[in-house]
C-alpha cells in the first residue's frame, strides 16, 4: 500500500511530461503564425487529444508555460546530446562554446517559434520567467561540462554563460549564412571576451585594490555557497 502512494506521483509527472511533449508538437506549425498564445494552445490540446484537465495541469498559465516547455525540451535533449558527445579533446573554453551551438542546432527547425518566444519572453509581465529559462539552459550546459563550483563561481558562471548564450540566440536569429558560420563566430568572440574579463579579474587580485577587496567584500563572498537541490533553491546557502 505504501509502496503504490510513493509511486503515484512520479506517474503523474511522467503523464504530465507526456502531454506536454504532444501539445508542444501539435503547437509548433501554429506557433509560427499567431505566436505561443492561449488559442494555438487550445487547438493543440484538440489536436493532441489531451483531455481538458490534464492539460490545465501541464499548462497553468496558457501560452507562456507552452512557450516554456518548449525551451526545457531542447534543454534536455541539450543534456543528452552533450553526454553522448565526446568534448574532451577542446580546450575548456571551446568545450563551452560547442555546447551553445548544440543547443541552437537543436532548435534550428524552429527559428520562428524561437523568435515568437524572445518576443514573448521582452514583456514586463514575463521577463522573470524568459530570464529564469535562459538561467537554466546556463545552468544545463555547466552540470553537463562537469562544474563542480561550490561557491560564488557557481553563480558568476552561469550569470556569463546566460548573457552570452542569449546574446548569441539574438544574433543567431538574424543569421543566414551556412552552417551559422557567423553566429559559430559571435559565439567565439563573445567566449573570448569572457575568457579576457576572467584573465583581468585574476591578476587584480594581485594588486593593493584586489587585496583590499579580498579582506573586505571578497570574505563576504567566500561565505555564499550554491543551491542544494539546483536552480529552484536560489538563492543557495550562506555558510556560518
Amino acid at each position: 500500500m505504501t509502496k503504490n502512494t510513493q509511486e503515484a506521483p512520479d506517474e503523474g509527472v511522467d503523464f504530465i511530461a507526456d502531454a506536454k511533449i504532444k501539445v508542444v508538437a501539435a503547437a509548433l506549425p501554429n506557433v509560427v503564425f499567431d505566436g505561443w498564445t492561449d488559442h494555438v494552445l487550445a487547438e493543440a490540446v484538440q489536436d493532441a487529444g489531451i483531455g481538458q484537465g490534464l492539460s490545465h495541469l501541464a499548462f497553468p498559465r496558457g501560452g507562456v508555460d507552452l512557450a516554456l516547455a518548449f525551451h526545457q525540451m531542447n534543454d534536455a535533449a541539450l543534456a543528452d546530446r552533450l553526454a553522448a558527445e565526446d568534448l574532451t579533446s577542446l580546450r575548456y573554453s571551446d568545450r563551452v562554446a560547442r555546447a551553445i551551438e548544440v543547443r541552437l542546432e537543436l532548435i534550428a527547425d524552429h527559428r520562428e517559434a524561437v523568435r515568437r518566444a524572445a518576443a514573448l519572453f521582452a514583456l514586463p509581465i514575463h521577463a522573470a520567467d524568459g530570464a529564469r529559462a535562459i538561467w537554466q539552459t546556463a545552468d544545463t550546459i555547466w552540470n553537463a561540462l562537469g562544474d563542480t563550483s561550490d561557491d560564488v563561481n557557481w553563480y558568476t558562471k552561469r550569470v556569463m554563460l546566460s548573457g552570452v548564450y542569449s546574446a548569441a540566440v539574438l544574433y543567431w536569429l538574424g543569421d543566414d549564412s551556412p552552417d551559422m558560420e557567423m553566429t559559430r563566430a559571435f559565439i567565439a568572440r563573445r567566449i573570448a571576451n569572457v575568457m579576457q574579463f576572467e584573465k583581468v579579474k585574476a591578476d587584480l587580485k594581485d594588486t593593493p585594490v584586489g587585496r583590499m577587496f579580498d579582506i573586505g567584500p571578497g570574505r563576504l563572498l567566500e561565505r555564499i555557497r550554491r543551491p542544494q537541490s539546483g536552480p529552484e533553491d536560489m538563492p543557495g546557502r550562506w555558510r556560518h
